[in-house]
């Protein structure tokens, strides 16, 4: 009968149609947001600022440039900062000017951009660990198995299966009606919390949420934690430089996810939980996650190291030069 209900709502007839949402996740405290309002901005500073360097830096290196995990890493970042433009610039507005509300397009909009973006992510860092594993446990067909016209195909991929991904949970909320209550238990929009206002029945919808959000995020860690385990596996007995080198970039990765997967799995696999940890969840990866990535590539990373040192050289070069 649930079902029923769900594919045909019925609204009452004095029934208001809700135009906007109502967080409750800021403090109403203004000196907490005052001081809020600073990490959020200086956060978001960093994620521009390290993030922007990472994609620039691969693109101005050629020796970069050139090789697939690097090229993956562009993109990453790429999606790090339009991850991190979705909700961080939201959230330090309503900070600075002690606002609450958003409308409903906008809820919607958000709300579609952060899976868009989100699935994105999970699908590129899983062929990241697939790249890693081919280069590692098979390096005499690496050059031919993941030559640049198969990347961009596998990117392309991972762009539509975040598209498709988002499209879905999308169109699990607009066929929702909400007539009230319309107060958020979060500091941004997302499915679980916006699902839990609807005026009908919603056990049907949550059940395809997890399915959806849930079983995506379980799948790819999972996916993720056997390549990597396979990787180990070859690694064992050949720990030289080269092994030490892979093992070292292995490690980030799995740092990167983990503290990607790890939060989306509190989140929406078991979304019926929502307490104080879904929100350091959601900090997690809309905030922190973004945050961290270019940290971990770079401080982690002798290539990058090295190669924002050859960039900042000609830098330095061409501008000694036009002066």
């Amino acid at each position: 009968m649930s079902y029923i209900v769900w594919w045909s709502p019925v609204i009452p007839m004095n029934a208001s149609t809700v135009t906007e949402f109502v967080f409750l996740g800021l403090s109403r405290s203004r000196y907490i947001q005052v001081l809020l309002f600073v990490l959020v901005m200086m956060c978001y500073t960093a994620i521009l600022l390290g993030n922007i360097l990472i994609i620039l830096t691969v693109h101005i290196d050629p020796r970069l440039l050139k090789l697939p995990m690097y090229f993956f890493l562009a993109n990453l970042s790429m999606i790090d900062t339009a991850l991190g433009s979705v909700v961080v610039p939201k959230v330090a507005t309503d900070l600075i000017t002690c606002g609450r509300t958003i409308s409903f397009g906008g809820c919607m909009t958000q709300l579609f951009f952060l899976h868009f973006l989100g699935g994105s992510e999970m699908l590129l860092l899983t062929l990241m660990a697939y790249d890693r594993y081919v280069a590692i446990c098979h390096p005499l067909t690496y050059t031919i198995k993941m030559n640049r016209p198969r990347c961009i195909r596998l990117l392309c991929f991972c762009w539509a299966g975040g598209l498709l991904h988002s499209a879905s949970q999308l169109f699990l909320v607009l066929r929702l009606p909400f007539c009230g209550p319309n107060e958020l238990d979060n500091f941004f929009c997302d499915v679980p919390q916006v699902v839990k206002l609807a005026c009908v029945d919603t056990r049907v919808t949550e059940i395809v949420m997890v399915a959806n959000s849930g079983l995506l995020s379980l799948v790819c860690f999972v996916t993720l934690l056997v390549s990597y385990g396979i990787i180990l596996s070859a690694l064992q007995g050949r720990f030289r430089e080269s092994g030490w080198k892979a093992l070292y970039t292995c490690s980030s990765h799995l740092t990167v996810v983990s503290l990607i997967f790890v939060p989306c799995l509190f989140v929406y696999l078991v979304p019926l939980f929502s307490t104080s940890v879904d929100m350091m969840a959601s900090i997690f990866y809309t905030v922190i996650t973004p945050l961290l990535n270019p940290i971990i590539y770079t401080l982690r990373n002798r290539d990058m190291r090295e190669a924002m040192g050859r960039v900042q050289k000609k830098c330095v070069f061409s501008h000694c030069c036009t002066t």
